[in-house]
């Protein structure tokens, strides 16, 4: 006899059975449920909510090991590195507090796959991809506030009880909550909902045999009943957004800008172009090493950021981030038992701050924040001396 349940939706289109699980990512009756309906219907393809990316991340849990830190500053992942690990220390956190382990419902999903016999799809867009475009969407502010909205995560002590996730599943609720959240990020809503529904639907379709189980999360779901009428391109939908010229013309102009203003001051006088100079040099470099020592760098990581940051703020290809983040790894490298312990770690701001991996990302990501915001208050003075000059 077929399941029924408020949080199962069952879909007819096109001479196949779709039915969709929508799950709380940290509660213990989803993964059950997950559990039920795959062995009461087996399915002949369990959809789950993951990419190949997070798919190995829970098969090989430990591949942390592998990581070369000094490969991750190299590519620019420090920041991307920092925001999936704050990410995912909120959600172990819940998940702790009720003592099941994180995203179980989708581990449940290719579990009882692979006992009934189901094909497995993997059916979510690449997460690189999914941060490319909310990263081109959002803007400057929105990205302060994303970045701002997720380091909180990491301070936040917030407890949520099993039966609030469970009220969460409700249709009204959801909506409730989308509403909320598009009216805080507006643009990120796109990305991170819209054509992930998209994407998601279209892979349901597109997964083999006459009934297919999809494993969700229940935001998506009445997104995805409506995107499942529709046809979708995915080659479209996995399309990295163009690089805009504009930050790159902004990253140039303003070290000319910079450098032009203090050449000119010292043709016309010397002393207050020396003091241009001087103040360029406080304010870009005390604020990078002040931000670093907040990351609790390591004491030549600090010199770094001031020796680095008012060079690194007039070269748009340099960061001073790099080379702190280059030297507090060397000095204090990240040892297996940091990799190891990483995932327990990130459940507590201690934990960030103690364990030689993220403080490796905290100083990078800190020393260039440091920096960005010295280059803005250094290059008003600038300015400012210019015009009194003048």
């Amino acid at each position: 006899m077929p399941l029924e349940n408020e949080n199962i939706t069952r879909i007819f289109l096109d001479e196949k059975e779709y039915i969709l699980i929508g799950t709380a990512h940290v509660s213990k009756q989803s993964a059950e449920l997950v559990k039920e309906v795959i062995e009461t219907e087996k399915p002949d393809s369990v959809c789950i909510e993951l990419d190949e990316q997070r798919y190995q991340s829970i098969m090989e849990g430990n591949k942390w090991k592998e990581t070369d830190i000094f490969k991750v500053i190299k590519e620019k992942k420090a920041t991307l590195l920092l925001m999936n690990l704050a990410i995912s220390s909120f959600q172990k956190r819940m998940a702790k507090q009720l003592g099941i382990q994180a995203g179980q419902e989708m581990i449940q999903g290719i579990e009882s796959a692979k006992e009934v016999g189901s094909e497995l799809v993997l059916a979510d867009r690449n997460i690189q991809v999914t941060f490319s475009r909310i990263w081109h969407q959002v803007g400057f502010w929105g990205k302060t506030q994303l970045l701002t909205q997720v380091i909180a995560s990491i301070f936040s002590d917030e407890t949520i009880s099993e039966e609030e996730l469970e009220r969460m599943k409700s249709q009204d609720m959801i909506n409730s909550v989308l509403n909320e959240f598009t009216e805080s990020f507006p643009r990120l809503k796109v990305p991170l909902i819209d054509e992930r529904d998209q994407y998601l639907s279209q892979k349901i379709k597109e997964a083999p045999g006459k009934k297919i189980v999809a494993v969700l999360g229940a935001a998506h779901v009445p997104g995805i009943q409506e995107e499942m009428k529709k046809e979708h391109d995915l080659g479209r939908l996995t399309e990295l957004p163009p690089k805009s010229k504009v930050p790159q013309i902004i990253g140039w102009s303003i070290p000319i800008l910079i450098l032009a203003l203090i050449a000119i001051t010292f043709f016309h006088d010397p002393s207050a172009g020396l003091k241009q100079s001087i103040s360029w040099v406080l304010w870009t470099g005390t604020l990078s090493a002040i931000a670093t020592a907040l990351a609790f760098g390591h004491p030549l990581s600090i010199l770094t950021s001031f020796v680095a940051a008012p060079l690194t703020t007039l070269h748009p290809l340099l960061a001073a981030g790099w080379f702190a983040g280059f030297v507090q790894a060397y000095f204090s490298r990240p040892n297996v038992q940091d990799f190891e312990s990483l995932t327990e770690d990130v459940f507590s701001i201690k934990g960030f701050w103690s364990n030689k991996v993220t403080r490796v990302l905290l100083v990078t990501v800190f020393s260039n924040l440091g920096a960005s915001i010295g280059t803005f208050i250094g290059g008003a003075d600038v300015i400012r001396l210019f015009l009194k000059l003048f």
